[in-house]
C-alpha cells in the first residue's frame, strides 16, 4: 500500500481504547492521528490525558505520546484529518447513537465496538468469518440516513466469539443447529477498567452480568441474519440459552457449550476435522490481522485455558478444545478467545480491514 488510511480513536483514553493504540502502533494500512475522549481529556498531551491510568503491559507508543486529545463530541475537530474512525466512547447510549451518526453523516467510516447501534436494522453487527456479506447493506444504509459518504458498523458482544465462529463452521459445512445452551466464563477486563472490586471476586465468582445473557442470546442471531427488504433480518431458528458469570481471569472468556443438531450430525472427528481446516474472508484476502488458522483444536484434556491460550494467533485465533458427547443434547466443547483483542478492538480492526480490502474506505 502507498499511503496509509488516517485513523481517529474516539474514546482513546480508555481500556478499550488504549488497546487500539497498541495493536494500531505498527500496522501496515492504517496510521493513528487523531485522538479524542471525554471534556476532562481534552487539550491534553495524551500521555497527560492517561497518566496514572495506561493499563497495557507495554509503553504508550512514542508516537502518541505528544497528540492533542479533543473532545469526542465534537465531530468538526476531526474534519479534514482522517477518514476511519474507531469509537469506543464512554456516554450514555442516546449520546452514543447520537454521536457515532453524526460522525457517519460527516463522511467518515465508523467501526463501534458499542453496544447501542447493535439493534439499529440497517447497521451491521460483525464478524468478519462469518458475516462478511452484511456488508452489502452499507450503501442502503447511506440512503437511509442521508449519509454520501458515512457509514457505520459496529462488532458483537465481547463474549461470543470463542463459539460463534465454530458453530458457523459447522453450519457452513451443511450442517443444522437446533439449540445451544452455553455457560460463560468472562475475565474482568470485559467489564472494563477498574472492573469489579477484587474482594467481589477473590475466592468467588459473580453468577450475573448486567445485559450480557441477553446479549448472547439475540446478537448472534442477528450476525447469523440475511439482508432483506433494507434490513438485516435475525435467524430465529437457532435457540441459545446463555449462563455469563464474571471470573478471576484478567484477560480470556472461556464458553463451555453443548449443542443439538437439527436432522444430520456430523461425527466428532469430522467437527475437529471442520474447525481446523476452516478459513473465511479474512483469511482468503490475506488481511493483516487475519489468524491462521482461524480456530486451533488442543487435544488435551485440560486445554484450552486462558493463560496458555488467549494469545493464540495474536489473539484473533480461536481454541477449542474437550469436545465430546453429550448426554442431553448432541455434543459439548469448549472455547476460548481473548476478549480485549477478537472480541473488542482486534476484532473491530479486522472488520477495519475488510471494509478496505471490500472498498468501503478509501
Amino acid at each position: 500500500m502507498d499511503r496509509k488510511i488516517k485513523v481517529g480513536v474516539i474514546g482513546a483514553t480508555g481500556v478499550i481504547g488504549q488497546n487500539y493504540l497498541r495493536l494500531l502502533s505498527n500496522h501496515p494500512w492504517f496510521e493513528v492521528v487523531y485522538l479524542a475522549a471525554s471534556p476532562n481529556s481534552a487539550g491534553k498531551k495524551y500521555i497527560d490525558a492517561v497518566a496514572g491510568r495506561w493499563h497495557m503491559r507495554t509503553d504508550i507508543p512514542e508516537k502518541f505520546r505528544n497528540i492533542i486529545v479533543e473532545d469526542a463530541s465534537l465531530v468538526e475537530k476531526a474534519a479534514g484529518k482522517c477518514s476511519l474512525i474507531f469509537s469506543a466512547v464512554e456516554m450514555e447510549k442516546q449520546a452514543i447513537l447520537a454521536v457515532e451518526s453524526e460522525y457517519a453523516k460527516q463522511g467518515f467510516a465508523v467501526v463501534s465496538n458499542n453496544s447501542a447501534h447493535r439493534n439499529t436494522t440497517d447497521v451491521p453487527v460483525m464478524i468478519p468469518e462469518i458475516n462478511a456479506g452484511h456488508l452489502d447493506i452499507i450503501p442502503l444504509q447511506q440512503k437511509n440516513h442521508g449519509w454520501s459518504q458515512g457509514f457505520l458498523v459496529v462488532k458483537p458482544n465481547c463474549s461470543i466469539q470463542s463459539y460463534m465462529i465454530p458453530l458457523y463452521a459447522l453450519m457452513k459445512a451443511g450442517y443444522s443447529i437446533d439449540k445451544m445452551i452455553v455457560t460463560t466464563l468472562q475475565a474482568v477486563s470485559g467489564a472494563g477498567y477498574p472492573g469489579p472490586a477484587s474482594i467481589d471476586l477473590i475466592d468467588n465468582i459473580l453468577p450475573y452480568i448486567g445485559g450480557e445473557e441477553e446479549k448472547s442470546e439475540v446478537e448472534p442471531r442477528k450476525i447469523f441474519g440475511k439482508v432483506q427488504n433494507g434490513k438485516i433480518v435475525s435467524d430465529e431458528s437457532l435457540k441459545i440459552s446463555a449462563h455469563c458469570n464474571r471470573v478471576a481471569v484478567t484477560d480470556g472468556h472461556t464458553a463451555c457449550c453443548s449443542i443439538q443438531f437439527a436432522g444430520k450430525k456430523p461425527e466428532m472427528q469430522e467437527i475437529i476435522d471442520i474447525w481446523r481446516n476452516f478459513s473465511g474472508p479474512p483469511q482468503e484476502l490475506k488481511l493483516p490481522s487475519a489468524p491462521v488458522p482461524v480456530m486451533i483444536y488442543r487435544e488435551e484434556n485440560e486445554r484450552p485455558q486462558p493463560q496458555k491460550d488467549r494469545d493464540a494467533g495474536n489473539g484473533q485465533a480461536i481454541t477449542m478444545g474437550r469436545l465430546r458427547k453429550c448426554n442431553v443434547f448432541d455434543y459439548r466443547f469448549v472455547g476460548l478467545h481473548h476478549n480485549t483483542v477478537r472480541g473488542a478492538a482486534g476484532g473491530a480492526i479486522l472488520t477495519a480491514e475488510l471494509l478496505k480490502a471490500k472498498g468501503y474506505i478509501k
